[in-house]
């Protein structure tokens, strides 16, 4: 029994696979937390853009 415990204590295979999986979610909160926190300002930038696309070529870039 002791021998299984120190063989299972030492195993690492996995390891890095859990690694790989937890460094993908932080960075997944991460993403999340930024779209949140500067959602808005984006929505307000990309807005102000297609409004002066729209004003520079004198019809509405929807109509085709």
């Amino acid at each position: 029994m002791r021998n299984f415990i120190k063989n299972f204590a030492n195993d690492e295979s996995g390891a890095t696979a859990i690694e790989y999986g937890l460094i993908a979610a932080l960075m997944a909160v991460a993403i999340i937390a930024c779209l949140t926190a500067f959602g808005p300002q984006m929505k307000a930038a990309f807005t102000g853009i297609g409004e002066t696309m729209e004003g520079s070529s004198g019809k509405d870039i929807t109509e085709g």
